[in-house]
């Protein structure tokens, strides 16, 4: 099963786009903006009651494949079924090139490869792994802010910021890194 966010003050903004914003944006304000799903599907998560919206075909944003959104967010004030926890685009190709995510996002916290693929590590949350070329970005993960450590020199998070995990459910076509079940940050 997947692990709920523990969604604890943060110094920093969490990645956003298209008006979704994890941790922050509710049901209401997806619908609002994209309109009923083309799938809805309902789960226990650690004995919550979470949904997965997937927008996909006509459906789906603009210049997406597919847009998978979870929610379902547990807070230090109780549990928020109506708050986004996670949200994944499947662009089509050639839409996100490299350099259009560095001018959106900025240089990545960490990058690397993750089962032969490029991939990129933002700690506002965001994981962008890209095709084999490492052209153009093949999914794109958006959590709350995420930590991270160095692999190498074992580092500690930023004072501040408490560890937290997101993963996203449902089906993806891409291989996509998931951030940790724990209460680890993930890691390059």
């Amino acid at each position: 099963m997947v692990a709920l966010a523990v969604a604890a003050p943060v110094a920093t903004l969490a990645s956003s786009w298209g008006g979704i914003e994890p941790g922050e944006t509710t049901l209401e304000q997806v619908r609002e903006r994209y309109g009923a799903p083309s799938k809805e599907t309902k789960q226990k998560t650690e004995g919550y009651d979470t949904t997965t919206w997937v927008y996909e075909g006509a459906k789906a944003p603009v210049g997406m494949n597919r847009m998978i959104v979870d929610m379902g967010m547990l807070k230090p004030e109780g549990f928020k079924p109506e708050l986004v926890r996670v949200f994944v685009l499947e662009p089509r190709p050639t839409i996100f090139p490299m350099q259009a995510i560095v001018d959106g996002w900025g240089l990545p916290t960490a990058a690397g490869d993750q089962n032969g693929f490029p991939t990129m590590l933002y700690e506002s949350g965001l994981i962008v792994v890209f095709e084999k070329e490492g052209q153009f970005a093949s999914s794109m993960t958006f959590t709350v802010p995420q930590p991270f450590q160095s692999a190498t020199t074992g580092a500690a998070p930023k004072p501040g910021l408490a560890p937290q995990s997101a993963a996203p459910t449902g089906p993806t076509p891409a291989p996509a890194p998931r951030p940790a079940p724990s209460s680890a940050s993930p890691r390059p």
